[in-house]
């Protein structure tokens, strides 16, 4: 049956790739931007314009859905910007979307949550998360699932990736970072044997559209699927990769030369067998990742920084 899904943040890297897992799986989509016309037009899909953390707009965009994804964090703003936007505009607009009648929320979370020291090991949803004096980026996340756990009255799925891979014009990992890299010799350094936890793009959105639709039912363990009415976190992690395997074909590409350091890292897993017992399964290979990735980026060499 055809239901409708809410998607905050719609136009974003994340956001727009599950806008079009939903509409494959035959769902309505209202994507949530904050300006006309960011949205290209298509069957299934409808343009929501304004703020998602408005109470207003909130219950109305979410009258008569089934489901939302949110996706809005500003990490490249200030903790205060961070928190008034992740945390509390995140966890306002669950309120409104539970008082609306939406069953189900699905928040796009971080593996940035997670304590990741050299002697951490392995990482489950059960593992340790960061203390107050991570950047503002991971505790603000945190936060956001922590407030997000007091909204009862709605089924909530906390979704972690790592390394988010994908072509996007403001993706970290695809076009941020790799420009740091080629304009300033400090980015260049890396630890190789360092864990490179990754997920691609579209194997995190198909992901996020087959809970939304109820594809992956709920259940009473959440090692079976979403526990119902409650909130269930889960790690969504491709296949283990080392730092190298990131910084080696981007510097290539970049014509700088990466420089290795020698120290402690995390060379744990994180573990995804949640996810996997869900019915997950990437299809996108690291060396698919890293050709799309790279493509784009030997024609940016001649603004290398001498």
């Amino acid at each position: 049956m055809n239901t409708v899904t809410v998607v905050v943040g719609a136009n974003g890297l994340v956001g727009s790739q599950i806008c079009g897992a939903l509409l494959k799986n035959g769902e309505t989509v209202r994507a949530v931007v904050r300006r006309a016309g960011s949205m290209a037009a298509q069957p299934g899909l409808e343009e929501w314009v304004g703020d998602f953390t408005d109470p207003v707009f909130a219950t109305k965009v979410c009258a008569g859905a089934r489901s939302v994804v949110t996706t809005v964090h500003p990490m490249a703003s200030d903790f205060k910007t961070q928190r008034r936007v992740g945390v509390e505009g995140t966890s306002d607009f669950a309120r409104a979307a539970r008082d609306a009648g939406v069953e189900l929320l699905i928040h796009i979370s971080t593996a940035g949550v997670y304590e990741r020291e050299p002697q951490t090991g392995d990482v489950t949803e059960s593992s340790r998360l960061v203390s107050d004096d991570a950047g503002p980026y991971a505790v603000t996340k945190r936060d956001a699932e922590a407030s997000l756990e007091e909204v009862t009255g709605l089924t909530r799925v906390f979704l972690r990736p790592p390394a988010i891979l994908g072509a996007g014009e403001s993706s970290t990992w695809n076009s941020i970072l790799p420009t740091q890299i080629r304009d300033d010799e400090t980015a260049r350094h890396a630890v190789p044997d360092r864990t490179f936890a990754w997920v691609h793009v579209n194997d995190l959105a198909s992901f996020a559209a087959d809970i939304a639709t109820g594809r992956v039912a709920t259940s009473n363990d959440p090692e079976v699927g979403p526990v119902a009415g409650s909130s269930t976190a889960v790690n969504v992690a491709a296949s283990a990769a080392k730092v190298r395997d990131y910084y080696a074909p981007v510097t290539a590409a970049l014509g700088v030369a990466p420089i290795w350091d020698d120290q402690p890292a995390w060379t744990g897993r994180l573990v995804a067998d949640r996810a996997r017992a869900w019915g997950w399964s990437p299809t996108v290979a690291l060396d698919q990742a890293m050709i799309e990735l790279v493509a784009p980026l030997s024609g940016t060499r001649e603004h290398t920084t001498p």
